[in-house]
This record gives C-alpha cells, sequence and structure tokens, in this order.
C-alpha cells in the first residue's frame, strides 16, 4: 500500500495540484496560457515558461522531461507550436513526445501540455 503521506504537492487548489511529486518523479498537471489572447505560438511560449518554472521549483528541469504530451485545439497549429517548441527543448535531451488534436476546456485555449519529469534535487 502506497504511503500517501510521500507524495508532495505544490499550488494545491480546490479541484487540482499543479504539481505532484513521488519517489523522485515529478508530475505536472495541464499548463495553459495565462493569456489566451495570443496565437498557438504564444501560447505554446507561454507554457514552456510555466513548465520551467514549475520544474524548477519541483526541484527538475526541462532537460529531464520523461515524456510530454502537447494537446492543441486544432492540429493546423502542429507548426507554430513545434516553433516554440525548437526554440526550448534542448539538443541531445529531447523528451518522448505526443502530440494530439482535442477540444480544450475553453475554445480560446489553443495549447495544453502535460509532463512528467525526473527531479534532480
Amino acid at each position: 500500500m502506497t504511503d500517501l503521506t510521500s507524495v508532495t504537492r505544490l499550488h494545491v487548489g480546490p479541484r487540482l495540484s499543479e504539481v505532484a511529486i513521488f519517489e523522485g518523479t515529478v508530475y505536472l498537471a495541464g499548463q495553459i496560457a495565462e493569456a489566451p489572447h495570443a496565437d498557438a505560438f504564444g501560447q505554446m511560449q507561454e507554457v514552456l515558461g510555466h513548465v520551467d518554472r514549475l520544474l524548477a521549483e519541483a526541484g527538475s528541469d526541462k532537460r529531464h522531461i520523461l515524456s510530454a504530451t502537447v494537446y492543441l485545439a486544432d492540429i493546423e497549429h502542429y507548426a507554430d507550436m513545434n516553433r516554440a517548441w525548437d526554440g526550448w527543448v534542448e539538443p541531445g535531451s529531447t523528451p518522448p513526445r505526443a502530440t494530439v488534436e482535442a477540444r480544450l476546456a475553453r475554445p480560446e485555449f489553443l495549447v495544453e501540455m502535460v509532463v512528467v519529469a525526473a527531479q534532480i534535487a
């Protein structure tokens, strides 16, 4: 049986936690842009910034991402999302990634990203 006291949660809200850490693995909630008026490129850049900040807070970084899932409201945004991703990801540390088209929680959200990473600190 898992000891739930060994789970660390960060930014706990009534509906979700932004981060859960268990046995050296960091799980991020789906990250979306707080400024959803931006295009897909801009939203993805903002999402990647959230990922950087939360991973750092959890004792990890983008070089230690174990998997990433990107949800696009429209697969037509794939090139814009990749343009932001390619400028952010470190060569030689590109994680496994899946990208899918999905209806997101609100129509103004164009990108959402979920990440699992190894804790390093």
